[in-house]
């Protein structure tokens, strides 16, 4: 089994484009593959540091709360990439605070690879299962590029025809948000959707916020 995602991760990492992009590469019935990569200029371990802190990039409006500042990754296995909910404000006392996890980690290399596992968004209440690559590849003069794929597969009661771009365009803006917390404000030439900030042109365009947390009576 290691020798198996051993090859599977090191077969993406050789695959990543050398300019940024986003797109959905393969669709059928029962699943789809979403790819992003964008390069920043800066070492993979700053990238990483700031990968795990969702709480700095991740849009609150794909949060259940319409909070960011509850998301955490504990980049280990069996850990998550989670959300704390507000308190209740007339909760009992000792009432703890409820909590999402968004994916589980499976696999963590520090400054190299993280995937994680599960259904974000509204794919959280359907019957699918996917899977988060996240490859960081060292570059020239201290940049790095950052790669992720996301597999999702299973029984879709929406058409992956319809769910399918929306991911994409879900996962760019977030990869967006994060490309522009690690890059300096002189190379930050156009604004993130509904902010004063700008974001890479490598992903501009690519925000496309149809993914609601809870946009179906699934309760991401």
């Amino acid at each position: 089994m290691r020798n198996r995602i051993g090859t599977v991760l090191a077969g993406l990492a050789l695959g990543v484009p050398s300019a940024g992009g986003a797109e959905v590469v393969e669709q059928a019935e029962n699943g789809f593959v979403v790819r992003q990569s964008v390069e920043v200029p800066r070492s993979p371990s700053e990238v990483w540091a700031e990968l795990l802190a969702p709480a700095k990039w991740w849009d609150k409006a794909h949060t259940w709360s319409k909070d960011a500042s509850g998301l955490y990754i504990d980049a280990q296995a069996t850990g998550c990439f989670c959300e704390l909910m507000p308190k209740e404000p007339k909760a009992p006392e000792g009432t703890r605070r409820g909590s999402v996890e968004h994916m589980h980690v499976v696999h963590v290399n520090p400054n190299k690879v993280l995937l994680m596992e599960g259904g974000l968004g509204p794919l959280q209440g359907e019957a699918v299962t996917g899977k988060l690559v996240i490859i960081l590849k060292p570059g020239d003069e201290g940049k790095t590029r950052i790669f992720w794929e996301y597999v999702v597969g299973g029984y879709f009661r929406t058409k992956v025809s319809e769910i399918a771009p929306a991911v994409d365009g879900m996962l760019g803006q977030q990869l967006a948000r994060l490309a522009q917390r690690l890059t300096p404000s002189e190379d930050k030439p156009t604004a993130l959707e509904g902010e004063d900030k700008p974001v890479p042109a490598a992903v501009q365009g690519k925000a496309k916020p149809a993914v609601e947390p809870g946009a179906k009576d699934t309760g991401n």
